[in-house]
């Protein structure tokens, strides 16, 4: 399995990014997708995830900017990002919960991770 992240670049503050993660492989379901970012000397964070059914949740520092969506029947994740803040610099990782084919319970695949930013 793989996933692949693209869409970062440098924007200017007030200024929109469309992150895009592409899931491959023996893939019989996938269950969440999310996107997760990361500066250095500090933790990873939860930026948005989404359900298979379509459910969504994101942290209160995007909320109102940053939208996540998902296309099921091309197994990818997407993460549109409006009004970008200096802060929102960080790179970006896309992570997909999902099942196998012939092999039992959920597995966990991280994407490479996407640096994004938001500077004038």
């Amino acid at each position: 399995v793989q996933l692949q992240a693209s869409g970062g670049g440098l924007v200017q503050p007030g200024g929109s990014l469309r992150l895009s993660c592409a899931a491959s492989g023996s893939i019989f379901s996938i269950n969440r997708m999310g996107w997760y970012r990361q500066v250095p000397g500090e933790q990873r964070e939860l930026v948005a995830a989404i359900t298979s059914g379509g459910s969504t949740n994101s942290a209160d520092s995007v909320k109102g900017r940053f939208t996540i969506s998902r296309d099921n029947a091309k197994n990818t994740v997407y993460l549109q990002m409006n009004r970008l803040k200096p802060e929102d610099t960080a790179v970006y990782y896309c992570k997909a919960v999902l099942n196998l084919f012939g092999v039992p319970g959920e597995h966990i695949y991280w994407g490479q991770g996407t640096q994004v930013t938001v500077s004038s």
